[in-house]
């Protein structure tokens, strides 16, 4: 940075925002509202917030009229896998039962992803992640889960690599073999290859190690030994939890140091509160809930009465085919009665949360990384007032735009 006629050179400064949201964890109005502020960033990290005019970029956006926040922070989501479920989704929206022979449930992905080559799960997945990324998606969560075999979720593990490397978007390695059990399997067997390959996932550079902890899918104690043995191979807990039953799991959450827990549906109050003292990050899926007509929606409401952060997520998978964190942010708020702050905060500043990284990205502060979007909106609310539309017009990854202000 070189000073030039009193102001200060940097690669890249948003000027003039009809509003600027910083996001930032301590914002009294959880959304850190700055009317016509703007953002200065070099090196690919944020140098400056709100009061830029002491500064002159190399490359300039004029951001008028518009809102400018951090690039949605999407920390959940199963992107990678082989095939689609539409017959069964169309068949039970239509309240019929599945035709023979068509995909159905977790179990039916598993055959579609296993019958898929690297390459192809790849493409496929680079597809979707590059909508996630055209409607304001920076960072995102992928979990394997859909292989379900040790050479399987290997390959998944591979996928997400490669994904990794080849898109701009930060991707969050998330392992988890404990997603479901193939039918050929013993449970318990499972689980200790699941231990098993622990130290090869942590070595394939997954973050997180992840259970689904539910009626018919793992054990509380099969979830403490998978969490626990990843824990010592440095990957952090993660755990889906209470979706379709209370298992009382949520005290594991809380012994094993769990970064979030996950859908939350049946987790009684008390259970919510030992959580948010734990500092454990609740997500919340509202599209999947509309995705599968879920018989006991969350009230995201019980979360925050509780005092926890709460993440915002799309749950992208192939029964909540949607890639649109902005689709999340409304649906969270006509669904689940969240206020648009806290919409705004969940699938950005909460997202970050969920993954470990609010100290790094999540929210615009001088130093975090320069991950942004600018939206053709003139505030806020229209984000989850405009149902369905892309607002996003810009996005910036580690300084660099990557959509709109002149990319092709």
């Amino acid at each position: 940075m070189t000073a030039t006629g009193g102001t200060q050179l940097v690669d890249l400064l948003i000027t003039d925002a009809a509003e600027l949201l910083t996001c930032a964890g301590d914002a009294p109005d959880l959304i850190g509202r700055i009317p016509g502020g703007g953002v200065a960033v070099d090196g690919g990290t944020i140098t400056a917030v709100g009061d830029v005019s002491g500064y002159r970029g190399r490359r300039e956006i004029d951001a008028r009229g518009k809102v400018v926040m951090p690039g949605f922070v999407d920390s959940h989501t199963h992107v990678v896998f082989g095939g689609d479920r539409a017959c069964e989704y169309a068949a039970v929206a239509a309240g019929q039962a599945p035709p023979a022979g068509v995909s159905v449930g977790i179990l039916g992905t598993m055959a579609d992803t296993r019958s898929q080559t690297v390459e192809d799960l790849v493409e496929a997945a680079a597809d979707r992640i590059r909508e996630m990324i055209d409607s304001g998606t920076t960072t995102l969560e992928s979990k394997t889960g859909y292989g379900l075999s040790i050479a399987a979720e290997a390959r998944l593990l591979e996928v997400n690599a490669r994904l990794e490397e080849q898109l701009p978007a930060r991707i969050v390695s998330t392992y988890l073999g404990a997603h479901a059990i193939d039918p050929q399997r013993d449970p318990q067997d499972w689980t200790e290859d699941i231990v098993a390959q622990l130290p090869d996932v942590a070595a394939q550079g997954a973050a997180f190690n992840d259970v689904y902890c539910d009626a018919g899918y793992f054990t509380p104690d099969q979830s403490r030994r998978i969490l626990e043995a990843g824990a010592r191979h440095g990957l952090r807990p993660k755990i889906h939890l209470d979706a379709y039953s209370h298992t009382g799991a949520a005290a594991l959450a809380v012994d094993v140091g769990a970064v979030s827990a996950d859908h939350l549906n049946f987790t009684t109050d008390g259970e919510l509160r030992a959580l948010a003292d734990a500092g454990v990050t609740g997500v919340y899926m509202p599209c999947l809930e509309f995705a599968v007509r879920h018989p006991a929606p969350l009230d995201p409401r019980r979360l925050y009465d509780a005092g926890m952060e709460v993440a915002l997520a799309t749950d992208v998978c192939p029964g909540c085919w949607t890639t649109s964190m902005h689709l999340a942010v409304a649906m969270g708020c006509r669904t689940g009665g969240m206020s648009i702050a806290q919409a705004l905060r969940a699938a950005t500043y909460g997202g970050a949360c969920a993954l470990g990284l609010a100290g790094t990205i999540g929210s615009l502060a001088p130093g975090m990384a320069a991950d942004l979007q600018v939206l053709d909106v003139p505030s806020h609310e229209h984000l989850a007032y405009r149902i369905g539309r892309n607002s996003t017009e810009t996005i910036i990854i580690d300084g660099a735009v990557v959509k709109g202000a002149g990319v092709d």
